[in-house]
């Protein structure tokens, strides 16, 4: 009689067991999944944070952008202008500042635009003869310009060489301009 209360008593703890055995697995998974989204969420709210701090200030933001969008058009030429266009008319440009500066221009080229960060970059290529005033004014008005010339590149020989320069006089120069444009790209 005790083998058999034994044995009861074994088959209803092996039957508790079982009942509990899924519960247990549940509870656990239940707080493995508890502790990985309380992780998360602290990951998370100061990325939220930070959205509502950009959705509170989106007025400002869009007003910050407007005027960054209005200086870059000051800054560059139009995307409706079209790149051959706009080479021509920066040519022009530089040719008549660097003719009112006492330059004589013996060649002038608009090379074909380069892509480069969402703009068109148009170079322009210049061979001038004058004295080091004529450049010098040459190049503060060209740093003035709107929209935006870009010196790439200058370089500056003595015509003659420096032994048959007369020093009562400025030697004359030979000078070749690198310049380039910047166009919004559409």
């Amino acid at each position: 009689m005790k083998k058999l209360r034994m044995r009861e008593w074994g088959l209803l703890a092996g039957s508790v067991l079982l009942v509990l055995a899924p519960l247990i697995a549940g509870g656990w998974y239940v707080y493995s999944k508890h502790q990985w989204v309380k992780g998360n969420m602290a990951t998370l709210e100061p990325r939220h944070a930070r959205l509502l701090g950009l959705e509170a200030q989106s007025a400002d933001i869009a007003s910050v952008l407007a005027k960054a969008n209005q200086m870059r058009a000051q800054y560059t030429y139009p995307a409706t202008q079209d790149s051959n266009q706009t080479g021509n008319i920066a040519q022009q440009r530089v040719r008549d500042i660097f003719s009112a500066a006492g330059l004589q221009i013996s060649s002038s080229q608009v090379l074909p635009p380069k892509e480069e960060k969402g703009f068109d970059r148009i170079p322009l290529t210049l061979r001038t003869d004058g004295d080091l005033i004529a450049v010098q004014s040459a190049l503060a008005v060209l740093s003035s310009q709107m929209p935006l010339m870009i010196l790439d590149d200058l370089e500056i020989q003595v015509i003659g060489g420096l032994a048959s320069a007369n020093p009562k006089f400025a030697p004359k120069l030979s000078v070749q301009f690198g310049i380039s444009v910047l166009r919004e790209r559409s």
